[in-house]
């Protein structure tokens, strides 16, 4: 009896340590917390579409105020909030928790296995002495180039979050430059008495000397032309500092990555930009920019493999929801195309664009999924632009359950001469340098209020090809249906309202046109006009 009663309790003894075992293991890895991530945001996927990976972090926290950080507003709390960063890192993982309070700080630095953590009420504001932002060898706008550091960046970190219900705030206004056209008079005249610089014709204003030379230096938007930045020393590159906008958040060949519950706003350019990663999922997150910023993109997806942008609201002064792949020949020697994407249940309150492709998309763009997403005044709704001289193929797109209000351009928007590119009197050989847009699949679409209801503007020598319209419903247009230089398009169901007597449909350089009950076989260039 004896050794009986001693052999259940060291069963028992032994149940109650692998018991313990268990729950240490458990409390030792937690999930992240995905609320918003299951099973049914892969539903109804046209194309093999793998799991993204989430983040697991091991169960161990740290405080930035225990690493002398203050909520005033007045201390700099960059190297406190580093430091955390680091310990968590060199400990394996785990959380790094930023508390309620306004928080000053310079470049914050993620590292491998660490979720940073904004409670509700924290707010990180970004200081505007542009001294503490190093400039740096990065990419921007497809090409390579010098930027001043990001606010938020990593480089090739693994298994990393940004995670809460805090704010981010780059501090934009303080590099930004300012069109006059986009402020009211008593505005333009608040900026001027600021302080900063006007260009010549005094309608742009700069924040510095140094940020409006190197606006002189630049024909590529807003990357130094080549043959003067190799020039460039140091002193050269210090000088015009101001004018290396950093995106807010800049990472890069990271892998397994989540953006989750918290605000991003007032970035110095664009405002989040995975390059090159993997495992990407951007969830129930908020992103602002005032409407006037400069290159004020919400998201840009750049070169990135298996993504998430879900339950999320954007409000970009430039594009909000961006699929890009890199410049020219840069961006084809990368070689790296945005694919396996899923954009869904996302809310975009203004922007240049709702969802939009390119225009640096010459590595490619294929399999993307969009879908039950909100447009309310962006200027263009679903907007797929390039030009010639970028290459690379746009294909195997899908978009559905899109709703849309007072566009003031296009709804839907297939433009291929971006940037200002004019019609040739003799078409070029397609060549590397052809970008191409096709099978492309559009569904279930109502628009309100549009300066136009859809616009194919295609190349003769590379026609926009194989997109498919269904259930297309675009009422109180400015201008109809407008088709240039496209081919095997099929539009069903569609229904479209224009204002002013305006015709439904015009159409040039279109071949093998399905449109509801109509057939058009071949339409040359002199454009005809019709109602459905």
């Amino acid at each position: 009896m004896t050794n009986l009663k001693s052999l259940v309790k060291t069963v028992v003894l032994t149940m109650g340590i692998a018991a313990l075992a268990s729950c240490q293991q458990t409390a030792g890895s937690q999930q992240a917390n995905l609320a918003g991530v299951n099973d049914a945001v892969y539903e109804n996927v046209p194309f093999d579409m793998p799991k993204v990976k989430q983040p697991v972090f091991p169960d161990y926290e740290v405080n930035i105020l225990d690493f002398g950080a203050k909520p005033d507003g007045i201390t700099l709390n960059t190297e406190a909030i580093n430091k955390a960063i680091r310990q968590v890192n060199e400990k394996g993982g785990g959380k790094v928790v930023i508390p309620a309070g306004l928080w000053l700080t310079g470049p914050i630095e993620m590292l491998s296995n660490v979720n940073l953590y904004l409670e509700y009420n924290a707010l990180v504001l970004f200081s505007s002495d542009h001294t503490l932002y190093p400039v740096v060898t990065t990419s921007f706008e497809g090409l390579e180039t010098k930027r001043c550091q990001s606010p938020i960046s990593a480089q090739k970190a693994e298994n990393i979050a940004i995670t809460g219900h805090g704010a981010f705030d780059g501090n934009g206004d303080t590099w930004r430059p300012v069109k006059k056209g986009k402020m009211t008079d008593g505005q333009w005249k608040k900026l001027l008495a600021s302080g900063g610089v006007t260009n010549e014709k005094g309608d742009v204003w700069y924040p510095s000397e140094g940020a409006l030379k190197g606006a002189m230096m630049t024909s590529e938007f807003n990357v130094p032309d080549s043959e003067i930045a190799k020039d460039g020393g140091e002193a050269f590159w210090t000088e015009i500092r101001d004018f290396l906008r950093p995106v807010l958040l800049s990472f890069v060949e990271c892998k397994t990555v989540l953006l989750e519950g918290v605000t991003f706003k007032n970035s110095p350019s664009w405002c989040l930009h995975p390059l090159m990663c993997e495992d990407v999922t951007v969830n129930n997150i908020s992103v602002s920019n005032p409407w006037y910023s400069q290159n004020g993109d919400a998201l840009d997806l750049e070169s990135c493999t298996n993504a998430l942008v879900i339950n999320s609201t954007f409000d970009a002064g430039d594009d909000a929801i961006c699929i890009k792949s890199g410049k020219n020949e840069e961006g084809r020697k990368r070689g790296m195309p945005c694919q396996n994407v899923i954009v869904r249940n996302n809310t975009v309150l203004h922007g240049h664009g709702g969802f939009t492709v390119g225009s640096e998309m010459s590595g490619g763009v294929k399999n993307i999924y969009v879908d039950n997403c909100t447009f309310m005044g962006t200027d263009v709704g679903l907007r797929f632009k390039s030009t010639r001289g970028r290459g690379g193929v746009v294909e195997n797109i899908h978009i559905s359950n899109i709703n849309m209000i007072a566009i003031p351009n296009e709804a839907i928007s297939f433009d291929l001469y971006y940037g200002g590119g004019k019609k040739l009197d003799v078409v070029p050989e397609v060549s590397e340098e052809t970008p191409a847009f096709k099978n492309i699949y559009i569904s279930n679409v109502a628009c309100k209020g549009a300066g136009t209801a859809v616009h194919f503007n295609g190349l003769p020598e590379m026609p926009i090809e194989n997109i498919n319209l269904t259930d297309i419903v675009l009422t109180d247009a400015a201008k109809g249906v407008i088709l240039n230089d496209a081919k095997d398009v099929t539009i069903k169901n569609l229904v479209v309202k224009t204002k002013a007597d305006a015709p439904e449909l015009r159409l040039s350089n279109v071949s093998n046109l399905k449109i509801n009950d109509k057939t058009f076989e071949k339409i040359g260039e002199e454009a005809e006009e019709m109602n459905l």
